[in-house]
């Protein structure tokens, strides 16, 4: 394999809940040795960079703020370009919100006055948010999702996540979302290569999800690895139009394939 960046997933690849995975650390200190760059991708909308990046050195993982790129920096940055003059309205949870809030979003809680519907993360979904979902997405409203992943893994096995809320909302009221963020969307997949400053071709990307890790670098071109501590598994993989270029038990032992 001859790469000199890394795109690393950190949900199921370096951490699992708050534990950190058994040889992460050595492995991305191993990465950072013989590569030139090191870039964390995750699909959690709800932790900003500068807190991921800080718990990821308490854990003993060397992580700078501008070095973790989250699914709610591109849902920013998408909703920067895209509807900077209108309105959003969150359904999501408030770690989100205030991210939005911070990156001078304008947001509204009243659904008749939003021009931007943003679904994600939300462990307090209610059916009056469903109420609120029907009431704002008019059609001349946007609809926009921060990722698209169904489940997360936790200590405890899967929990539901933020493409649970995006496909309730999409139900309740008939419509597929304009945009949803995270990986392996292009507006992600965009700010990844600019974060990283590597071709994509020069670029290997570490996850454990077929749909959003693997995908995004298919679409773009990077050298994958899935590895088998997160979501996918075997059976996945047999049933799978979307395949990696390797294949490895964790993250420990992806340093082995560049010697």
């Amino acid at each position: 394999m001859n790469v000199r960046g890394a795109v690393v997933d950190l949900d199921g690849t370096v951490l699992r809940g708050e534990t950190l995975l058994p040889g992460a650390a050595a492995a991305v200190a191993a990465l950072r040795e013989r590569l030139d760059r090191v870039l964390f991708l995750t699909n959690n909308p709800t932790i900003p960079p500068r807190e991921y990046a800080a718990r990821l050195r308490e854990l003993g993982v060397d992580a700078t703020a501008e070095g973790v790129l989250t699914s709610t920096a591109a849902t920013v940055a998408y909703l920067h370009e895209n509807h900077a003059d209108e309105r959003a309205f969150p359904i999501a949870e408030s770690a989100i919100v205030d991210q939005l809030r911070d990156a001078d979003v304008p947001l509204t809680d009243d659904p008749d006055a939003a021009g931007v519907v943003v679904a994600g993360y939300h462990r307090e979904f209610h059916y009056r948010d469903l109420q609120a979902a029907l009431d704002a997405l008019g059609e001349e409203t946007a609809f926009v999702g921060t990722d698209r992943d169904t489940t997360i893994p936790t200590e405890d096995g899967r929990s539901p996540g933020s493409g649970a809320i995006i496909r309730a909302v999409a139900g309740v009221t008939d419509r597929e979302p304009d945009a949803v963020l995270g990986k392996p969307s292009a507006t992600t997949a965009r700010l990844a290569a600019d974060r990283i400053g590597v071709p994509s071709d020069e670029c290997v990307l570490v996850g454990d999800r077929l749909d959003t890790d693997i995908a995004m670098g298919e679409r773009t071109g990077m050298t994958t690895v899935l590895v088998r501590t997160g979501v996918s598994g075997d059976a996945d993989l047999a049933d799978s139009d979307v395949q990696p270029d390797y294949v490895r038990d964790s993250l420990a032992d992806v340093p082995a394939l560049l010697d």
